[in-house]
């Protein structure tokens, strides 16, 4: 029993040894890398903090959708004769779309024409009768009524002669039809879905950062994705007041549409916001910055060495980052080999 003790607590040690072997050798060659990285400068490109003006310009993405659409109800009720326009068809306001039977329409209006003229009649006669006091003043004041009465079924008659002529309520493009020769329409049965797309609005989203940028009625230059080539003039109309669910407010741009209408809804759209800041800033690239924009550093070269440096910056635009605090114009800055770095270690500008 003793002899499997000591032979435990022999494996133990070696154990232990071994253990301690292995580690000094791992710190060993720890020390040496750093060693090594120490004696060896490290290859760098530096940038120098300049003053200059604040490009805050920016991009914004987001979906063309028509100024103007809308959906054709039938006021008419009868049998469609004629369809005069089709779906891709492009239609000007006014024009004929669809002719529903009329001739039932036009007898009801023809009957009461009719008696709207033996109306008025009848009351001029009893007008003179009342002048000799023939006729009772009831008589009279019905006469009247009936005047009134059959005048107002002839404004309706009439209306509902009109309303069998079916025209585009506004200029675009038939973008949906759902009627053909023969159908029967009733009262608020769907006809056409009519899209204009000579103006288009692009609705895009921003940051609470550049909401405060941008001014209603200020002009944007907006080009479509699939055909980045071509621009097209864009002005502000609408600013949302609050912001949505992840932090983002709508903006939205009245696009003119061109002569071949090359914009279609729905297609996606990029809206390039031009802002020119008027001060002057210390600016140095963006990808000078270490750590993260909430707690900002830079390398800085002094007599051939890196001194990690905290900054406290400003704005911040899409390649330039403006320093508050923390340097000045014409110190060395790392702006590219930063990964290798530490405070402290040799560095060779490139």
């Amino acid at each position: 029993m003793k002899k499997l003790i000591y032979i435990l607590v022999a494996l133990v040690l070696v154990g232990a040894v071994a253990f301690k072997l292995i580690r000094n050798k791992e710190e060993m060659a720890t020390e040496a890398s750093v060693a090594e990285i120490k004696s060896e400068a490290i290859s760098v490109q530096v940038t120098a903090p300049k003053v200059g003006k604040i490009d805050k310009s920016f991009n914004a993405q987001g979906n063309f959708r028509p100024v103007q659409t809308l959906t054709l109800l039938s006021e008419a009720t009868g049998q469609i004769q004629q369809v005069s326009k089709r779906k891709g068809d492009r239609v000007r306001q006014g024009e004929l779309l669809v002719q529903v039977e009329a001739n039932t329409a036009k007898a009801d209006l023809a009957t009461i024409e009719a008696n709207y003229e033996k109306a008025k009649r009848d009351l001029g006669r009893f007008e003179n009768l009342a002048s000799g006091e023939a006729i009772t003043k009831r008589q009279l004041e019905d006469a009247r009524l009936q005047v009134q009465t059959t005048q107002a079924q002839l404004i309706n008659a009439r209306q509902r002669v009109a309303k069998t002529r079916i025209t585009a309520p506004i200029s675009g493009e038939i973008n949906e039809m759902y009627i053909e020769v023969g159908s029967y329409l009733n009262a608020g049965t769907k006809l056409y879905d009519i899209v204009n797309v000579d103006r288009l609005k692009l609705n895009v989203k921003v940051d609470e950062a550049q909401v405060l940028l941008i001014k209603k009625g200020a002009k944007v230059e907006v080009k479509a994705d699939v055909n980045a080539g071509q621009t097209f003039p864009g002005v502000v109309t609408a600013i949302a007041a609050q912001a949505d669910n992840s932090l983002k407010y709508d903006v939205e741009i009245e696009v003119k549409n061109s002569n071949a209408n090359s914009l279609r809804a729905g297609m996606y759209g990029t809206a390039a916001f031009e802002i020119a800041d008027t001060r002057d800033a210390l600016l140095i690239p963006r990808e000078a910055i270490v750590g993260s924009i909430q707690d900002p550093s830079v390398y800085v070269v002094e007599n051939n060495v890196a001194r990690l440096r905290k900054v406290k910056i400003g704005t911040i635009t899409q390649d330039q980052v403006e320093i508050a605090q923390g340097l000045k114009a014409g110190e060395k800055v790392v702006q590219s080999g930063q990964i290798n770095l530490r405070d402290g270690l040799k560095v060779s500008v490139l």
